[in-house]
């Protein structure tokens, strides 16, 4: 059943991609496709990105709440606000359709996908000078956007009129109504299939299950209480202490995540939203415990948070919102690894470089308004016990499920040429496992542009190691408006630029042990990819090249690890 589940999921994401009109969602993937039952309990989310479908539950819920003896067949709702209909930010719209079977209410489909634009201070939905959220975008509570079968015009007129991408709006709002219809219809036939009572009792099992899997994977670990401390140097105006603290207490089967003594809510748009927090609690949670665990609500059941009103991770209105999928998302996971790590060394994990990147919005040589996340400047993840961290990659809160476009498709899209995109060396967190390089990338934009930054690595390394492992380098952000005139643009800010040039510098991730177990094959593979230097396979992981790297010189990286384990003792 969780299969079928999941495949449904899969399907509806495969429709989002082949009919949505942004390159963001049909090249990026930044959307999630995910199920639930009729209580609102997330039972699949098989396809997309975690920080979205992890939080699901909320929307569920207010949709529930709202519309209480109101959902009909043929219906579909809309909702995009963190404060009254528990969705993570207002870039993502989500779209709810209930499913219905022999007049019954049988579980819902569910598709929360990043618009291009929807309104606000700044072009491209982040607008990193709002200190409310009215200076974010149209905010929207539970709507009911198809009624009985029927699109409601009014309303969906009013979303593309508070887009300055109309055509997109509209053209994604079609695809993911289209691909949760097919959804709803698939969802149907599995029920129809097994007999209403039948398959309902089959979700509910599919819950218990998750909720066993995860007792005993908590009662593998030692009861105690571990604290993790992460967070940020600015409130997006200033330079500041922005922490984020949690308390992770194991007992009797359960996790209690305290986040006493966490920042108040900060001026700028880096303030979480409680459905957003609990998304974020959970991807640390998922990560740290076995692959094989379910990924529904049931496993989440054994999972008590704790989250004060009032603070960075639980803000009030009228903060602002907008970055909280990016950060305090990734501050949050940090934190909880930390405190995680504590409890069971061996699952730790290394942490990922925080994002330097930017957004630039203008209109093309023809005239149409573009969007262009320079992602293809993301950075590296950390590494894990058995594995390296990925050299480029979605931010964190994506786990990989944000695709990175090719360069091609960004040259065919946006007015702009790509002129390099290349692994940096020396500085992926040396390791057992080592973190992941980061980027060098560098891209002319030939039109005038908004150039909006959000960076959070540039001023320190993020990327932390773990059980002996090095950090990560931090990254850097320049922007140049002629080549030879290069500057660092405000760490989050808005520029009016004319054609200018982007270079980023991602942050690398952190790495997992201590560099002198790391296999000399591997360093010398690394250094024939240029990740490492010959210099550093020498100083850092203690292995010796013969010349040419053609292989290792065994005797001399043996003497010389001999050396390097006496001097650390």
């Amino acid at each position: 059943m969780q299969k079928q589940l999941d495949n449904v999921s899969l399907q509806m994401g495969l429709i989002m991609t082949r009919t949505a009109r942004s390159p963001m969602l049909n090249q990026s993937h930044d959307f999630t496709c995910f199920i639930a039952s009729p209580e609102g309990d997330v039972l699949s989310q098989a396809d997309g990105i975690p920080i979205h479908s992890g939080g699901g539950g909320f929307a569920l819920a207010a949709l529930l709440k709202d519309f209480d003896g109101q959902i009909r067949p043929g219906d579909a709702f809309i909702l995009n606000d963190p404060y009254v209909a528990g969705n993570n930010h207002l870039p993502d719209w989500t779209i709810i359709r209930p499913v219905f079977v022999h007049g019954r209410l049988c579980g819902f489909v569910c598709n929360r996908a990043h618009q291009s634009d929807i309104g606000g201070g700044a072009a491209g939905t982040y607008n990193p000078l709002a200190t409310e959220i009215f200076h974010e975008g149209i905010r929207l509570p539970v709507l009911k956007l198809v009624d009985a079968g029927q699109l409601r015009k009014d309303l969906h007129a009013l979303l593309c009129l508070n887009s300055r991408s109309p055509h997109l709006i509209d053209g994604d709002l079609s695809a993911m109504l289209g691909s949760t219809r097919v959804g709803a219809d698939r969802i149907a036939s599995i029920v129809t299939d097994m007999g209403v009572e039948t398959a309902l009792a089959y979700f509910e099992a599919l819950l218990d299950y998750g909720d066993k899997r995860m007792r005993a994977a908590i009662a593998a670990l030692p009861d105690g209480t571990y604290s993790g401390l992460d967070g940020s140097d600015t409130d997006c105006f200033q330079e500041v202490d922005v922490p984020i603290r949690v308390n992770i207490t194991v007992r009797e089967e359960t996790l209690l995540f305290d986040f006493a003594g966490s920042s108040p809510q900060i001026q700028g748009f880096k303030n979480s939203s409680l459905a957003n927090t609990y998304a974020a609690v959970y991807l640390a949670v998922a990560t740290f415990f076995d692959h094989d665990l379910p990924r529904n609500a049931g496993v989440f059941r054994p999972i008590v948070i704790d989250a004060p009103e009032g603070t960075v991770v639980n803000a009030l209105p009228p903060a602002p919102t907008t970055m909280n999928t990016i950060y305090p998302a990734a501050d949050i996971v940090a934190a909880c690894w930390k405190a995680m790590a504590k409890a069971s060394p061996d699952r730790a994990c290394a942490g990922w470089a925080k994002t330097c990147h930017s957004v630039s919005t203008g209109y093309d040589h023809a005239g149409k308004f573009f969007v262009l996340y320079h992602w293809l400047g993301s950075a590296g993840s950390g590494a894990v016990n058995g594995r390296d961290g990925f050299n480029t990659i979605g931010m964190l809160c994506t786990l990989g499920g944000l695709t990175l476009p090719n360069v091609e498709g960004q040259e065919l899209a946006y007015p702009v040429l790509v002129l390099r995109q290349e692994f940096r060396r020396d500085t992926a967190g040396a390791g057992k496992f080592r973190g992941g390089s980061g980027v060098e990338y560098e891209c002319e934009v030939h039109v005038p542009t908004a150039h909006a930054t959000r960076s959070e690595s540039t001023t320190r390394e993020t990327g932390f190691g773990v059980n002996g492992g090095g950090s990560g380098a931090r990254g850097a952000i320049r922007v140049a408006l002629s080549p030879d005139e290069p500057y660092e643009p405000p760490q989050y800010g808005v520029e009016r630029l004319g054609p200018s040039r982007v270079v980023i510098h991602s942050g690398a991730g952190g790495g997992w042990g201590s560099p002198i177990d790391r296999d000399p094959e591997l360093v010398r593979a690394d250094v024939l990819d240029e990740i490492i230097s010959e210099e550093a396979a020498r100083s850092v992981y203690g292995v010796v090249l013969a010349s040419k790297g053609d292989k290792v010189d065994r005797r001399e990286t043996a003497h010389l690890r001999g050396v390097m384990r006496e001097l650390t003792r």
